[in-house]
């Protein structure tokens, strides 16, 4: 039986990273394979030789966006007819699907191909409709078509919730004028991607409460601003004067890592520059003694061995609190050399 492979999407210059969690995750459920890349490519491909006994998520990885069980691929498609081969593979399937994604890398290559990635998209959805094999209200699986070139084309079929709700597992957003710094974008994807729908609604609501660890000028504390939540902005450096006119900041000029609130908070939020296990045990610190209920921080990831030292950061926050931990991570778009984490009590 040939293998079954699939396709994860990735920042360009991470491919290693992902290779090595998907590799990981494979061989703890039980599985086995490999993973082959192209530095800078944007995407890794993973070969199962053995399925594991509990299915691969993209929610579950940190450096994978999209992941895509692949049913066929062509790479030598006429320029004439890219259609219809791809059509024929989904008529063979038997799969009803109920819309259609073109989706390229997040990569130089990727970005020449964006303009084919709409114009084909169009294509495809018509030849499906056409077909009657394409219907919103009949199904919930989507058809993704990873572009490689115009004529090397991966087709997966995944079910909504299998996949990222995003084209490439990115929500594309748009920059906020009042917002003090672009570092806001880093927070309201977060929201968006390591938390569910329903935990927005519980746990974003006004009145809220909440702590900014190294605020200035205060791009995250606009976040929690925008939404009616009062928030403690931390950091001797100077806070956006829009932000202080809300009357929803107290600013406190003091370190970030050694401030202490006066009393519990719903959220505590940390973008500063330190030594990433230094972070992580500094947010296990505010959990384990109750300061907070939950924490969205960055960890400034080394060069080298960077999914090494996630697992590292993870199991130092495991070990300093005396009960279970709900870790979410994943390295969003508006990331650079970082990672971001969701944590609280599980």
């Amino acid at each position: 039986m040939a293998d079954a492979r699939l396709i994860a999407l990735t920042r360009a210059g991470f491919e290693p990273e992902c290779a090595q969690e998907l590799e990981h995750a494979l061989a703890v459920r039980g599985g086995a394979g490999y993973a082959q890349t192209q530095r800078d490519s944007g995407f890794v491909e993973l070969h199962v030789q053995q399925p594991p006994n509990a299915r691969l998520h993209v929610r579950d990885l940190i450096f994978a966006r999209q992941l895509l069980p692949l049913i066929g691929t062509f790479d030598a498609l006429d320029p004439k007819d890219r259609v219809g081969p791809i059509l024929a593979a989904v008529k063979a399937s038997g799969v009803m699907v109920s819309d259609v994604w073109v989706e390229t890398a997040d990569s130089p290559a990727g970005e020449q191909l964006r303009a084919f990635a709409r114009s084909f998209e169009s294509a495809m959805a018509a030849a499906l409709k056409r077909e009657r094999r394409m219907d919103a209200s009949r199904s919930l699986q989507r058809l993704h078509l990873f572009a490689r070139s115009g004529t090397h084309i991966d087709v997966a079929i995944a079910k909504h919730a299998d996949a990222a709700p995003w084209k490439g597992g990115i929500p594309r957003l748009r920059f906020p004028s009042e917002a003090p710094s672009r570092s806001t974008l880093k927070l309201e994807e977060a929201f968006l991607v390591l938390l569910g729908e329903d935990e927005r609604d519980r746990w974003l609501q006004p009145g809220m409460t909440a702590v900014d660890l190294g605020a200035c000028p205060g791009g995250w504390t606009y976040q929690f601003v925008r939404r009616s939540i009062r928030t403690t902005a931390v950091d001797n450096g100077p806070m956006a004067e829009s932000l202080m006119a809300t009357g929803l900041v107290d600013h406190v000029r003091a370190d970030g890592f050694r401030y202490q609130p006066g009393k519990p908070v719903e959220w505590m939020v940390c973008d500063m520059v330190e030594q990433p296990i230094k972070v992580a045990e500094r947010m296990a610190t505010w959990l384990r003694e109750g300061w907070c209920r939950r924490t969205i921080f960055n960890l400034k990831l080394p060069m080298k061995k960077r999914w090494p030292e996630v697992q590292r950061c993870f199991a130092r926050m495991h070990e300093s609190v005396p009960f279970a931990l709900d870790l979410r991570a994943k390295q969003l778009y508006h990331d650079r050399e970082e990672v971001t984490v969701f944590a609280t009590r599980g």
